[in-house]
């Protein structure tokens, strides 16, 4: 499934070019059983090619994701951006769902949608304009959870920082809120076109918010996978949640692999919140958190700073164990993410003082990568593709 290093370049230059203690009631499992699952045993072959049966460890290694799309290049959450991701080589494509009043389940990253839509420019709709609690915070907007999907479908997709990606802003209004059934389709479509499968990761937003609401996700979003031949062992998809408790929920449903995801180390998980459950993302990533973990998941996709911490002067320090300590429970780490701008870059990789320009992000994914990392979320799946083509088989890094 991996291209050779030259013929994958041609392939990304050709396609720049076109496009210009668990929670209460629910068992954690044992990591014993998680080893021998189906998935493969331990952390995988040595070569990155996995065991040949279709699955996750079969996908190129480290796997490159393109985050919500290419939302680098257009807005994100769009078909737009998710075929430009396509397009330009990534393994795989990210999707957050959010429910509609009528239980429908959208692609957007937050139920808010006053920064990623036109509504506000729809007097029809300036009456559901609210402040709401979500996990915890106050946000004021418009929400799916108040739109049917008729009524969200009268609204055009917008970029949500353009003041970042002012170049994003050209592709306001070309394309609706996609509903993930579009996407599976869109998905199936492209497969059969490329003849090979196209992957995807798969992200419940708040789900204990929206099971408050009646509005519960994991059963929909299941019922959608088994629908689409997306629920097995070797599906091409993963699943992946905020809240372990959604995950764990997902794994009672569905076979697919799942993948926990984790904040800050300082934070709780929502639905720990809710359960009283004392632990934070730093206990999580400890040996004993990742044995927990290990138990309904087949990886984590910890936020770059649990493996690489930034100081206070935004400059990269020593790395943490994780990596290790989670590769030892036969977890992947798919940390999230690489971005070109120089705002989000580590300052060591920051080129001039303009925070929207190109920093040097091949240097800063050089590093990321050799942390040995199996996979990265970017908004720009182009340069995280050149940049992975020096680890990839066959190939040694270009520092060694």
């Amino acid at each position: 499934m991996t291209q050779g290093g030259a013929a994958r370049r041609t392939v990304l230059g050709a396609a720049v070019l076109a496009a210009g203690t668990g929670i209460t009631g629910l068992a954690a499992g044992s990591a014993a059983a998680a080893a021998d699952d189906g998935y493969g045993s331990g952390y995988g072959s040595g070569d990155g090619r996995g065991n040949g049966d279709g699955g996750y460890r079969d996908l190129p290694h480290p796997t490159v994701i393109g985050h919500r799309g290419a939302s680098g290049y257009r807005p994100e959450h769009t078909i737009g951006s998710y075929q430009l991701a396509l397009d330009l080589g990534a393994d795989v494509i990210e999707q957050d769902l959010v429910p509609t009043r009528d239980g429908h389940l959208v692609c957007r990253h937050e139920n808010e949608i006053g920064g990623t839509t036109d509504v506000n420019e729809h007097p029809e709709f300036a009456s559901r304009r609210t402040t709401k609690s979500v996990d915890g915070v106050a946000v004021t907007g418009w929400f799916t959870e108040d739109f049917t999907l008729a009524e969200l479908k009268t609204l055009r997709a917008k970029e949500r920082i353009p003041a970042v990606r002012q170049r994003n802003t050209l592709y306001d209004g070309q394309w609706a809120v996609p509903t993930f059934e579009e996407v599976l389709r869109w998905a199936d479509r492209e497969g059969k076109r490329r003849g090979r499968r196209v992957w995807l990761h798969v992200e419940t937003k708040h789900p204990s918010y929206f099971r408050g609401l009646g509005l519960g996700l994991e059963e929909p979003l299941a019922k959608l996978l088994r629908r689409y031949g997306r629920d097995g062992r070797s599906a091409a998809l993963f699943l992946q949640s905020f809240e372990p408790s959604s995950i764990q929920r997902l794994s009672r449903l569905v076979s697919a692999p799942r993948v926990v995801l984790l904040s800050a180390a300082g934070t709780r998980p929502w639905d720990f919140e809710l359960a009283g459950d004392p632990r934070t993302v730093a206990d999580l990533v400890k040996p004993e958190g990742l044995k927990w973990i290990a138990g309904f998941a087949q990886g984590i996709g910890p936020t770059m700073d649990l493996i690489l911490p930034r100081d206070a002067a935004g400059k990269l320090g020593a790395p943490t164990t994780l990596v290790a300590d989670a590769h030892a429970r036969g977890l992947l780490l798919h940390p999230y993410t690489a971005r070109n701008e120089n705002s989000f870059l580590p300052a060591e990789y920051r080129k001039g003082t303009d925070p929207t320009a190109y920093g040097d992000a091949f240097g800063a994914f050089r590093t990321y990568f050799e942390q040995g990392i199996d996979g990265i979320f970017t908004d720009n799946p182009d340069t995280g593709l050149l940049a992975a083509e020096a680890f990839r088989p066959g190939r040694r890094p270009v520092n060694r």
